[in-house]
């Protein structure tokens, strides 16, 4: 799929309206019941992809849905519980052209999943690599995993000693931490997808600061107050903040690339090429990541094994 002109736009800044036709087109969405989810499920409905929500809340999922102009359709999907994750790619059964990993937690409290992973890392990664792996023998075209500009937040690193960060939990912490997961994980999946000869691509992207209710949990209450204003005052709405997603899901890019605003600091902006930081470049944590993520969930790459 690639970047047209023509009645669904003019060339210049890009933005949902340059969509290609996405008709006979199933993506998947894990959390596309608000925020960036939402806005990208509305965006490629309307394109006419038939769009599955991957939602915790059945009846949150059916709201939204039904909201939306175009082909859906809703199923329980809770990230934080592996078995949750394992019933669902169980039940999938047929070709998925769009895996787009865009659920996520940010700066909890201190939480744990159902299997006593740290929350954030547990739900933002685990979840997702493990929901990735299972399904990439259906996936046909692309896996986007939305990250963040967090992966750059301070000395953030894959705490491979303890990725729970048992003792030494901070919400900023953990977060970055699956931030950055994201990215590794993108990156090795991407390895390992060409070292296969798939002709699938595994992209990221991030939205920059899009107004949503993600930062509505936050741990601190300065923090969350913070945020509240940044939102008013600084924010995109969560349509602009779903172009990098959009864009990463459907123009011809490399695999591996990293989606995000163009405007100062990646804040705000049209969708466009971003770099990440030389942790989140890092081939050799990122292949260490795979192998951990692997035994921690219990859940091995459907791809050949690559070369090392």
């Amino acid at each position: 799929m690639t970047e047209t002109t023509g009645p669904r736009g003019k060339r210049g800044t890009w933005n949902a309206s340059r969509l290609p036709d996405l008709t006979g087109r199933t993506a998947l969405i894990t959390g596309a019941n608000s925020g960036i989810g939402l806005a990208a499920a509305r965006a490629l409905a309307g394109a006419g992809a038939h769009v599955v929500f991957a939602v915790r809340d059945l009846a949150r999922g059916g709201a939204a849905a039904a909201r939306v102009n175009g082909s859906t359709e809703v199923r329980r999907l809770d990230l934080a519980d592996l078995d949750s994750v394992r019933e669902f790619a169980a039940g999938w059964d047929r070709p998925l052209d769009l895996l787009i990993n865009n659920a996520g937690v940010m700066m909890l409290p201190e939480q744990r999943t159902a299997q006593g992973f740290e929350m954030q890392f547990g739900t933002n990664h685990l979840g997702h690599f493990a929901l990735t792996n299972l399904l990439l023998p259906q996936v046909t075209d692309r896996v986007v995993t939305v990250s963040s500009g967090a992966h750059r937040w301070g000395a953030a690193a894959i705490h491979f000693e303890d990725v729970n960060l048992r003792g030494r939990y901070s919400p900023v912490r953990a977060y970055a931490q699956s931030k950055l997961a994201n990215l590794l994980f993108t990156l090795e999946l991407q390895r390992r997808l060409s070292e296969a000869g798939s002709a699938v691509r595994a992209l990221a992207a991030h939205p920059g600061w899009a107004a949503t209710n993600l930062q509505s949990r936050a741990a601190n209450p300065l923090a969350r107050g913070f945020m509240v204003v940044g939102n008013r005052f600084l924010a995109q709405d969560e349509a602009a903040g779903a172009l990098p997603t959009l864009y990463a899901a459907t123009q011809d890019l490399p695999g591996a690339a990293y989606v995000g605003p163009d405007g100062p600091a990646e804040m705000r902006g049209a969708p466009a090429l971003v770099g990440r930081s030389a942790a989140a470049s890092d081939p050799v944590a990122a292949r260490r990541l795979w192998t951990l993520s692997e035994e921690l969930t219990g859940v091995g790459c459907p791809l050949p094994t690559p070369a090392r």
